[in-house]
């Protein structure tokens, strides 16, 4: 039976996960309509571009998160280590202890890369200078503070995928906590 869907926002995490768990290529449409549950008539309505404009709305909606939650706080929060701190969580939580696939990351190593080499560009970019900013509150000079921040989305990212790879949760977390501790001032 065809899922109801009252908007295209709701559509994004379903196609999210179907991105996450097959990559771009191998989400074909067949797979994108049984993993939403829409037909391909409610995909186009909503992705009248197709499966680029579905992936590119899905890094979106992932940058869009990750400013509100992430990017935004570590450049705003007059307490740089209370941001950090909440950085820490939030990302333990959005990759589910290393188990679930950063997508922007799939699509940075995949054969689309050129495709959204903007859209990762631009997240990492952010990210790196968000934390970076921070860490330049807590007292870092800017050039150790650059460097701080780009090995630790760096590690998070080979963190994701080596507690994939391994299947243990628990290295994730091991790896969160040594970068964590670079963060500490």
């Amino acid at each position: 039976m065809a899922r109801l869907v009252m908007e295209r926002s709701d559509v994004l995490p379903l196609l999210g996960e179907a991105f996450r768990e097959h990559g771009y290529e191998g989400a074909s449409l067949s797979v994108i309509t049984k993993q939403t549950g829409l037909g391909r008539g409610s995909l186009y309505h909503f992705f009248p571009g197709g499966k680029a404009e579905m992936a590119a709305a899905v890094l979106e909606n992932i940058e869009a998160w990750f400013e509100r939650e992430i990017f935004a706080p570590l450049r705003s929060e007059t307490d740089a280590q209370a941001a950090i701190d909440a950085m820490w969580e939030a990302v333990s939580a959005y990759f589910q202890s290393g188990q679930r696939v950063c997508l922007v990351g799939a699509f940075a190593l995949s054969d689309t890369r050129d495709r959204f080499a903007s859209a990762v560009n631009a997240y990492f970019e952010r990210w790196i200078e968000a934390l970076a900013d921070a860490l330049g509150r807590q007292g870092h000079d800017g050039e150790r503070a650059d460097a701080i921040a780009e090995q630790v989305v760096a590690g998070i990212q080979g963190a994701i995928t080596l507690a994939r790879a391994r299947r243990d949760a628990g290295l994730f977390e091991r790896v969160i906590s040594g970068l964590r501790a670079m963060t500490e001032k």
